[in-house]
C-alpha cells in the first residue's frame, strides 16, 4: 500500500509526483468522447484552429481528473475511505496534445472526523504542471482518510 494514513501526515507536507503524462490526442479524444462532452474546441481540428488557441485544447476536465490520478500513489491509495469534495478548481493556462504533465501536492490541512474516530479528514492541494513549469491546473481535493490503528 503506497498511501499514507491520516497520522502520517502534517500540514505543509510537499510532494513531488514522480509519474509524468504526455497527452496524446487518443487521451483527449476518448475522454472527451466518452463523458459526451461536444465541445468543438476538443474535438474539430478546423473550429479549434480558428478560436484563439489556434489548435485543439485538450478537455479540461481529463486535465484535472489525470491531476488527481497522478497524485493518488503517494497519497490516498489503499487508505482511501472517500474523496469528500473538490474545491477552488482553476485552469491557469491552456493543456495542449503534446503537453506533457506533472503533478505535486501540498497537504493544505487536516481535521478529525467526528463522525468516523477510524478515519481523519485531509485537505490536499494538488498542483499540474506542464513541460515549461506553467501551472495548467489547481484544486484542493479532501478526503476521508483511514487513520493506522483502523487499517
Amino acid at each position: 500500500m503506497a498511501g499514507r494514513h491520516f497520522e502520517d501526515w502534517t500540514v505543509g507536507d510537499r510532494l513531488v509526483h514522480e509519474i509524468r503524462r504526455t497527452v496524446t490526442e487518443t487521451d483527449n479524444l476518448l475522454f472527451t468522447v466518452m463523458t459526451h462532452n461536444p465541445q468543438p474546441l476538443h474535438l474539430d481540428a478546423e473550429a479549434a484552429r480558428a478560436s484563439e488557441f489556434g489548435r485543439i485544447l485538450v478537455n479540461g476536465t481529463y486535465t484535472f481528473s489525470l491531476m488527481v490520478g497522478l497524485s493518488v500513489g503517494d497519497t490516498t491509495l489503499g487508505t482511501l475511505v472517500a474523496n469528500l469534495g473538490y474545491d477552488k478548481l482553476v485552469h491557469p493556462k491552456p493543456v495542449f496534445i503534446g503537453d506533457t504533465l506533472r503533478a505535486e501536492t501540498e497537504i493544505h490541512a487536516l481535521k478529525d472526523s467526528r463522525s468516523r474516530p477510524d478515519a481523519g479528514i485531509v485537505t490536499f492541494a494538488h498542483r499540474m504542471l506542464n513541460q515549461r513549469e506553467e501551472t495548467v491546473c489547481e484544486c484542493l481535493r479532501t478526503a476521508l482518510v483511514k487513520r493506522r490503528d483502523a487499517a
